[in-house]
């Protein structure tokens, strides 16, 4: 027990840091393995990779398996949103590491031997999959060799198998990690620049020039006098097709109806808390009568000053200047009605450092007899620590001192604790909880406020059958008056006053859709439809009714040319536009042979630019194009026009300088920049060449 509660309090909600280094997330990114994805398959299959189909049962078990995990690190068989997302995650991660990854680099010759898993588990080279591991962080903050000594010796004695289970789970991330850090070594030590290319990178960024010039910006507007060929469009697509691959994408426009109450939804609303209100005043059991009356059972937080204003400042001004006998009138926030009482007014803490020794036993006398002895020895003056260590069922190796639990706030108290703010300090006390039972003793706490515990009767105004049915009606009306046509669709809009909002680029399976979350039920229809369907009544939470209507549709891959001969012949038309644009002021300049008569005749002005280097030409900083002119133009001589990114250049090189600012250090370090990108797209690469499909929006 005690190993796996370390585990839960060390790790917290969930163990993001391990999932992610069970594929080494650093060098993989979501996006780009989604990118690398199709998204079509065998019906019935999640996903395929290496030939290999991934039925739904397949992926369900690994999904199971990581629950697993997450249940024994969390110690709660309840998996909210966000931790659901992240173990389908890690468990589609963990099929590329098994199918994909691991594969690629085993036919690389790279293994990980019996002997060096010990090494990397209890030998001299640690690996940092354990040395993260917080469940073996020591006291003082360090990785603690002897924590994993414990962490092994308890498995046997684990009747649940929990700790076998993590314990494989860790072994595994440490062999795939071994696998490709040595992978990783392996290309770096292939990825060689010979003297020659270190000189001439050395040379390219200490060289620098000194220009004066003058730019034409092209325009934005499109030329629309500029006529494009369909032959043009085709050689253009031929040549560059592969820059238009795509990623699969919904455009669609809805219409949507939100549930809000009615008038006389609000007016029932109000007559409801008014006719509670005499009993709400008169009540000695307000937890009783709110837990029969209210929306909201008795919250039990003590409030200081202030701390209510997130919620509402109407309540926490009544809460810290009223007295225990006024009752706060009902009062209208958002759609929620509400009145208030003081329930209870204390000096209270804000933390208190907490110690305890747990007593546990199935025969109820003999637990308490051992505790009633436990508390006569310390009021004899025995040291708590001591009786702690000697007696506590809790044998937490992470306290500094035996049976300290720490310090504790209302929010993150032990479940039946509560008395810890009201007790006094030093003076030990007993307590029962879900544990057992426990010997207490307040070690320090904060200084005391004043904190308050209100009562409030809270009625929201809540859509009735009518209203709800008065919404659905006209969504209805929507629906089946546009019987799936977006013709129809349009007119019907348009009849009843309705605006259509658009929404782009919907990815398969998108859980949020605009500005609507769960909305995972719009992007699955969509990608069940064709271009121009309408949808019946898509419902989301209960409370939008959605009519959809599918615009557009791209699918995953290089669109046929007439899907993109819009945009083709927009390129080309900027294309030939500034060509047009470099011709004519080819015209204006002939015969001028200085920037200055060449900037008026322009209606510009020259510009100066330093440092310019051909090593600079991959930043953002200046026009790779220009930056190129310049590194191979002659000093002192009039260059141009030239046509760049942005626009037509003429310049003057006014003087070259050779320094030694960037040495050979940066010249490497540049090459490892440059080698890290290469190994960011490393899984983009190995997905691609394993034809891996993901077809989990289909499923979850």
């Amino acid at each position: 027990m005690a190993v796996l509660e370390k585990i839960r309090v060390k790790m917290g909600v969930f163990i993001t840091v391990i999932i992610g280094l069970a594929l080494l997330s650093f060098i993989i990114d979501a996006d780009t393995l989604r990118s690398a994805t199709s998204l079509f398959s065998n019906k019935y299959d999640v996903g395929e990779m290496n030939g290999n189909s991934i039925s739904y049962q397949d992926f369900q078990k690994r999904i199971e398996y990581f629950n697993n995990i997450h249940q024994i690190i969390t110690g709660s068989a309840t998996v909210d949103e966000q931790s659901s997302e992240m173990i389908n995650q890690s468990a589609w991660q963990d099929l590329l590491s098994d199918n994909v990854i691991v594969p690629a680099i085993e036919q690389a010759g790279i293994a990980v031997g019996e002997d060096e898993l010990f090494d990397l588990t209890q030998g001299a080279n640690i690996s940092p999959v354990l040395a993260r591991e917080q469940a073996f962080i020591g006291q003082d903050g360090t990785f603690d060799r002897s924590l994993i000594v414990q962490f092994i010796r308890a498995i046997p004695s684990d009747n649940t198998g929990n700790l076998e289970t993590y314990w494989n789970y860790l072994e595994k991330n440490m062999v795939v990690e071994q696998m490709v850090g040595k992978y990783i070594t392996l290309l770096s030590k292939s990825s060689i620049k010979n003297p020659v290319e270190l000189v001439r990178s050395i040379e390219e960024n200490n060289i620098t020039s000194e220009v004066s010039f003058v730019i034409q910006p092209f325009g934005f507007e499109e030329d629309t006098t500029i006529t494009v060929t369909k032959r043009e469009v085709r050689e253009y697509y031929n040549k560059h097709k592969h820059s238009f691959n795509q990623p699969a994408s919904r455009d669609i426009e809805y219409v949507v109806f939100e549930v809000q109450p009615s008038s006389e939804d609000i007016a029932a609303a109000r007559q409801d808390i008014e006719s509670l209100l005499p009993d709400f005043k008169a009540s000695s059991k307000l937890r009783t009568f709110l837990a029969r009356n209210s929306d909201k059972p008795l919250d039990t937080y003590y409030y200081k000053k202030g701390e209510l204003a997130s919620q509402s400042e109407v309540l926490d001004s009544f809460a810290f200047n009223a007295s225990a006998k006024d009752v706060l009138e009902p009062f209208k926030e958002g759609d929620i009605f509400r009145a208030a009482r003081i329930n209870s007014v204390k000096k209270l803490p804000d933390s208190v450092f907490v110690q305890h020794i747990l007593i546990a036993g199935v025969e109820r006398d003999v637990v308490e007899g051992q505790v009633d002895s436990l508390l006569a020895l310390l009021s004899k003056g025995a040291d708590f620590s001591t009786l702690a260590a000697q007696n506590s069922a809790d044998q937490n190796p992470n306290a500094i001192n035996a049976g300290d639990i720490g310090w504790m706030t209302q929010s993150n108290a032990i479940p039946g604790f509560d008395t810890c703010f009201v007790a006094p300090v030093g003076k030990p006390f007993k307590l029962e909880s879900q544990y057992g039972m426990h010997i207490v003793r307040v070690k320090e706490r904060t200084k005391l406020q004043t904190k308050v515990q209100l009562a409030v009767l809270e009625k929201a105004a809540v859509a009735s059958k009518e209203t709800f049915q008065t919404y659905y009606s006209q969504a209805n009306e929507v629906a089946s008056k546009s019987a799936g046509n977006i013709d129809k669709f349009n007119e019907v809009i348009s009849e009843m006053n309705l605006y259509a909002l658009p929404a782009y680029n919907i990815a398969e399976g998108a859980k949020n859709v605009a500005n609507y979350s769960n909305a995972r039920e719009i992007s699955r229809w969509a990608y069940e439809a064709k271009k121009n369907d309408v949808s019946q009544i898509i419902s989301i939470d209960n409370k939008y009714f959605f009519i959809v209507a599918v615009t557009e549709v791209r699918e995953k891959g290089i669109p046929p040319v007439e899907k993109i001969e819009k945009e083709i012949a927009s390129i080309i038309r900027r294309e030939k536009s500034n060509q047009k644009v470099l011709a004519k002021i080819k015209e204006q300049v002939e015969g001028l042979n200085s920037l200055e008569a060449i900037a008026e005749k322009l209606g510009t002005t020259v510009s100066t630019q330093s440092g310019v280097s051909f090593g600079s030409a991959g930043s953002r900083t200046f026009d790779p194009k220009f930056v190129g002119a310049v590194s191979g133009a002659p000093e002192n001589t009039l260059v141009g026009p030239i046509a760049g990114n942005v626009g037509v250049y003429i310049f003057n090189v006014d003087s070259r300088e050779t320094g030694a600012f960037f040495t050979e250090d940066d010249a490497k370090k540049q090459q490892n920049q440059a080698f890290a990108r290469q190994v960011q797209m490393i899984p983009s690469i190995l997905s691609k060449i394993a034809e891996v499909e993901d077809n989990r929006a289909k499923f979850f």
